[in-house]
């Protein structure tokens, strides 16, 4: 069996992808160690009942008798050890969650319902590096897979709503906190039905107001509210959120860099999970909308369409209605009339699952069938 280092395991993604192989039985296929950078030494106990001790994660040595490592740990953690992991003679595969690696030239970035052919020429390539991508991207290409490999997309107007979870698990605190926070400030006064709703909201904006309301992860209220900007500011308007989407987006479909062009506003939401995505597309070509459901629909099997009715949209076409589950919710889908060859789609899909762990269960498996 492969030696498999887990490393990050304890944080959400790495929780979601130990919970994902315990439901699969990847770990009947593997001899898993998992490694720690705080608990060194300490006896892990894993969802079979088997007992392990927790490996050093900053040691090149112990994880040089690793044949894969898969980290989601973190970027920085990336940068500490790779180079020197490498440097010493590891011949080994790297499956990471972060983004450190993701644009390197030596490394793919996995979504196999969308670039299997991809990862296939990479491994025959002897391409040892294989990355997660960026949680909103995945999703949406994931969702419209089909016109992508029809050929058909031109460019993506892409406006993000992202999940609290998407920034981590501290962040997911940080706005359950600001809801408890808001939830009691309005709580005698939500009780008493007499209570004007104007007093309701003016209690709720002094309690997000207050100094000591949590702002300290977010850096701003998200409950009741959005924050308009995520990641790094690249200083030319663009957040570094927001520049990924074209970079990954060719990268993943193996196209030279801005061939696709995908531009939009990456916005936190006050969603707890699952990112959705408004898109504008422009096709290169006028498909009548049953071609382009078909194409959407059949593409592979995590897509959920949904007809583009209230209804329907209301129902499934939600973080509610997709969170924990693999399904790739898909809809609003119409044509705009505001020119030619323009249409809408949403996508919604859970970012912890197909955005974050699912891709790099499944490069694992990929390794283990060759």
């Amino acid at each position: 069996m492969k030696k498999v280092g887990l490393v990050g395991w304890r944080g959400m993604v790495g929780s979601v992808l130990l919970r994902r192989m315990a439901q699969e039985g990847d770990f009947g296929k593997i001899s898993p160690h998992y490694f720690s950078t705080s608990a060194v030494g300490q006896i892990h106990i894993d969802a079979q009942g088997k007992s392990h001790t927790l490996r050093n994660a900053k040691s090149i040595a112990q994880l040089a008798e690793m044949d894969i490592v898969i980290s989601c740990q973190g970027g920085d953690y990336t940068k500490a050890v790779y180079a020197d992991l490498r440097g010493s003679g590891w011949d080994g595969y790297w499956i990471d969650a972060a983004s450190a690696k993701r644009m390197d030239s030596d490394s793919v970035i996995v979504l196999d319902p969308v670039n299997r052919v991809q990862i296939d020429g990479a491994l025959d390539a002897g391409i040892k590096n294989f990355i997660g991508g960026n949680c909103s991207i995945t999703l949406s290409l994931l969702g419209l897979a089909g016109l992508f490999r029809a050929g058909l997309v031109e460019w993506m107007n892409v406006m993000t709503y992202q999940a609290a979870s998407g920034a981590g698990a501290a962040h997911v605190r940080e706005l359950l906190g600001q809801m408890s926070q808001v939830s009691s400030a309005v709580g005698a006064g939500l009780a008493n039905p007499a209570t004007p709703v104007l007093s309701l909201l003016e209690s709720a904006r002094r309690a997000m107001d207050e100094e000591a309301f949590p702002i300290t992860r977010f850096g701003a209220p998200l409950a009741g509210s959005i924050i308009p900007w995520i990641d790094t500011d690249l200083g030319d308007g663009r957040s570094r959120e927001e520049w990924k989407g074209e970079v990954e987006t060719n990268k993943i479909l193996n196209l030279p860099p801005g061939t696709i062009a995908v531009d939009g506003l990456c916005v936190r939401v006050g969603a707890l999970q699952s990112h959705s995505a408004a898109i504008a597309l422009q096709l290169k070509e006028n498909v009548p909308l049953g071609e382009l459901e078909a194409l959407v629909s059949t593409a592979h099997a995590w897509v959920d369409f949904v007809p583009n009715t209230k209804a329907d949209s209301m129902q499934r076409l939600s973080p509610a209605a997709v969170s924990g589950s693999l399904k790739v919710a898909v809809g609003r889908l119409r044509r705009l009339n505001v020119g030619s060859n323009l249409y809408s789609v949403l996508t919604t899909g859970d970012q912890l699952l197909w955005g974050a762990a699912e891709p790099l269960r499944r490069m694992l498996n990929i390794l283990l069938e060759r």
